[in-house]
């Protein structure tokens, strides 16, 4: 049912909802266009107005136009911003698009450079040098200023070089050769005094638009710091080179010479001492040693022989030790002639039953002998044959094996006396005279 107003009442007007769309689509192009003028102004724009400082690098602003600085909200002249306080640190910062932003790096940094210098003798010399150098993060906005970006081949360089000719001129080839690390010392010192004296001149007051340009003038002493100075490498001319290895090797080979010396001296010494040892030894030994101990050595060495196994001939003699002679190693018997021959013999080896003592005969049987007496008194030969031993000098025995047992058992005495009644029997029976071969069993020592 519909109302209708009575007389003398009225109704509001219902209300019509606004809508942007009907704006939007009247507004359409322009507002296309201010879109892409946007976005495109923030295309180009963008890489001069966001800067990002990268680790380890500081920012120094330089303004084309006195305005507001974002970056402190204060008004600010124009030019470069010496204000250590105004420095763009590491991170995203915003500028003004007709602004710019000067890196500069903080860290460590290596730069090689080759000098040529002369020596002090006249020598061309080609040196090889590695800077490491620094900048002071408060001078880095004055040094913009002043001396700009290229420091390293305007300012370093060219003082490295200066110093380095001149430490390089007070020393000759040779040391120049061998001393390089006084050498690179002396270049790092007196480059980083002469840095500290001069940049310090390169400030203009005049030419700034601070409050207090007078405050910047020792910004520049210690803006560079050089580290060291490292000498790489130290080129001669070929010839010198050749002379100075020459002298070297020379003077090691005097060194050699003076140890060779030494070690002779010292090896004198030695044999001295060993000679005079081996006196003193004799001295000792001689006092010790008597005839009735060197007569005991040759009964035990006679009897050794007799005891080994190869042929031997026994020589029985007159001498003052009664000890008869032995050659041994007699492969071949005599010749017929030769063994009729008075009081020459051979007698076989005897068999051993141990390393120390042999198995003989019994003493009691002595070997008669082809130059034996007769009972007549007569040798069964008339005459020896030429070359043959007189009669009574040669005989071959064999050693008792009771004997040997009672040399071995026996002092030094009871050996001695047995041995030299067995030699007694043996040559008499060999000496002309004789009538019998004496037989029966060996005298047993008292």
């Amino acid at each position: 049912m519909v109302m209708y107003p009575g007389p003398g009442e009225t109704h509001a007007a219902p209300r019509r909802r606004r809508s942007w769309l009907p704006f939007v689509w009247r507004h359409l192009p322009g507002l296309s266009v201010f879109l892409l003028t946007s976005i495109l102004l923030a295309v180009v724009l963008w890489p001069y107005m966001v800067i990002t400082v990268p680790s380890g690098e500081v920012g120094v602003l330089w303004r084309r136009f006195y305005g507001f600085d974002l970056y402190c909200g204060c008004f600010v002249g124009r030019g470069t911003t010496l204000d250590p306080r105004e420095l763009r640190e590491e991170g995203l910062h915003l500028i003004w698009p007709w602004d710019k932003l000067f890196l500069y790096n903080l860290r460590l940094q290596s730069a090689t450079q080759t000098y040529n210098a002369i020596s002090k003798d006249g020598v061309n010399v080609t040196a090889q040098i590695s800077i490491r150098y620094q900048l002071a993060h408060n001078s880095v906005a004055v040094l913009h200023k002043f001396i700009g970006p290229d420091y390293l081949t305007t300012v370093v360089g060219p003082e490295i070089g200066s110093q380095a000719r001149e430490v390089i001129s007070q020393y000759t080839a040779e040391e120049v050769y061998t001393s390089r690390e006084a050498i690179q010392g002396k270049i790092r010192e007196n480059a980083q005094k002469s840095l500290g004296a001069n940049l310090n001149k390169l400030v203009q007051p005049e030419a700034m638009e601070e409050l207090d340009p007078k405050h910047y003038n020792d910004f520049l002493q210690g803006s560079i710091q050089i580290l060291d100075t490292l000498v790489l490498s130290i080129e001669l001319p070929p010839d010198i080179v050749s002379a100075i290895n020459r002298q070297t090797e020379q003077y090691y080979m005097i060194q050699e010479y003076k140890y060779r010396v030494e070690r002779e001296a010292e090896e004198s010494k030695r044999k001295q001492i060993e000679a005079n040892g081996i006196a003193a030894f004799q001295r000792t030994v001689s006092q010790g040693i008597s005839d009735s101990y060197l007569r005991w050595r040759g009964i035990e060495a006679t009897m050794a022989l007799a005891q080994s196994r190869n042929s031997k001939i026994v020589v029985i003699g007159n001498g003052k030790d009664g000890l008869p002679i032995i050659l041994g190693n007699v492969d071949t018997p005599a010749a017929s002639g030769d063994m009729s021959a008075p009081g020459v013999a051979e007698t076989p080896a005897p068999s051993e039953t141990g390393p120390s003592m042999p198995e003989q005969a019994p003493a009691s049987a002595v070997p008669a002998t082809p130059g034996a007496m007769q009972p007549s008194g007569k040798s069964s030969a008339a005459t020896p044959p030429a070359g043959a031993p007189a009669a009574g000098s040669v005989a071959a025995a064999k050693a008792p094996s009771s004997a040997t047992t009672n040399a071995a058992t026996n002092p030094p005495e009871a050996a001695s006396s047995e041995l030299g009644s067995i030699l007694s029997r043996i040559s008499g029976a060999v000496l002309p005279g004789s009538s019998t071969t004496p037989s029966g069993p060996a005298a047993q020592p008292k």
